[in-house]
């Protein structure tokens, strides 16, 4: 099977990503990993792997920990042949600190006035508190059968900052939220150090997989500036990342996301087509990385990080035990740019997924929604 794998990204034509896509995506049989990339090991590269050198200076050792990276000197940072632009970092957190992110996600991103999935078939004052509503249902013994999904267990997306509009596919002045500072804050920091000063964090998708999820082949392309870099961090289970070209027909290279994994998109691999068609099995027990959680942390004068009590982390444990959390950030205007004039600036979300097992009519878009499979 890892020869068949190879195989297709030798050929050509549109579907060529689609096979790949349908292959790391199938249950039975299951697929042939070996010819994944690992970053954190370096497993399968076939010499695709290259170092990649930070600007060590962009960024001080306390201006990391207040965020929760390790120093820029410690972190392993690549690219890889035939993407220039493609950076990827194997987990900067310091130990302790995901815990801290993956409660932000889980229990403050998830809030209004931020916008998601739920807010599209619910009233406002059902979707107030989403976190609070859930937490006594995924505190129930694993033996209690529960029904139906709780709101955290239903949430697919949360935008941050200006809105993403699912109709459009556009942005708009209109469709804004303040952004949080703790997350700019550490957008901010890892895009400096991998060279690119001034980064101005103004949107965010934050994308909620559990272990039968997707996201379909896209490009993200909305944003007014693409001089700009993508910016992506995973948090949880982990999984396949297929990086293609920027040709639909493009073959991909295959990448593992493992929880506190980092990729930046800039310059030429911008706007290339990527996806995620799996959600890897969950382990028995959560990753090394996500065992402590920051209350052990030593926290300094600065930092955003604030101590997860045993009771949220009891919730987001079990959440992630079966869960992945994607926040991609961008900076959707450059310098002096403004928002083109907008007759509709409703937010709906539509079907504009791809799904690789749909008999549907096929067509692209940006920005797809995480599907589950059915």
């Amino acid at each position: 099977m890892a020869k068949m794998a190879a195989s297709m990204v030798t050929e050509s034509g549109e579907d060529v990503f689609r096979k790949m896509f349908k292959f790391y995506k199938r249950r039975e049989p299951p697929p042939d990993l070996r010819e994944v990339i690992d970053f954190s090991s370096g497993a399968a590269s076939g010499g695709k792997i290259v170092p990649f050198k930070l600007d060590q200076a962009a960024v001080s050792d306390q201006e990391a920990a207040c965020v929760g990276l390790q120093p820029i000197r410690d972190w392993r940072v690549f690219g890889l042949q035939g993407y220039p632009g493609f950076i990827f970092i194997s987990n900067p957190f310091l130990r302790g600190s995901q815990s801290f992110w993956v409660r932000q996600c889980l229990k403050t991103y998830s809030q209004k006035p931020n916008v998601c999935n739920l807010d599209m078939h619910m009233s406002p004052s059902d979707t107030q508190d989403i976190w609070a509503r859930s937490v006594q249902a995924i505190r129930s013994p694993i033996s209690v059968k529960r029904q139906p999904k709780t709101l955290l267990e239903r949430l697919r997306w949360v935008t941050l900052g200006y809105h993403y509009n699912w109709d459009t596919k556009t942005y708009s002045a209109n469709s804004y939220t303040p952004f949080p500072a703790d997350l700019h804050m550490l957008s901010v920091r890892i895009t400096a150090a991998c060279g690119f000063p001034g980064f101005s964090s103004e949107a965010a998708i934050l994308n909620y997989y559990r272990s039968d999820s997707s996201l379909g082949i896209h490009v993200d392309e909305s944003e007014l500036d693409h001089s700009r870099p993508l910016l992506s961090l995973s948090f949880g289970q982990s999984a396949i990342f297929l990086l293609g070209g920027p040709q639909r027909q493009d073959p991909p290279t295959a990448m593992f996301m493992h929880s506190g994994d980092v990729m930046l998109m800039s310059g030429p691999s911008r706007l290339l087509y990527h996806a995620v068609p799996r959600i890897l099995p969950a382990p028995p027990q959560l990753a090394t990385c996500l065992e402590e959680v920051s209350c052990v942390l030593a926290l300094q004068m600065g930092s955003v990080l604030e101590p997860v009590s045993e009771e949220d982390w009891d919730v987001c444990s079990r959440y992630i035990q079966s869960s992945r959390v994607n926040m991609t950030v961008r900076q959707v205007l450059g310098p002096g740019q403004i928002f083109p004039l907008q007759t509709d600036d409703k937010h709906r979300m539509v079907g504009c997924h791809d799904d690789a097992n749909s008999g549907k009519k096929k067509r692209t878009c940006s920005d797809p929604v995480v599907t589950v499979d059915t």
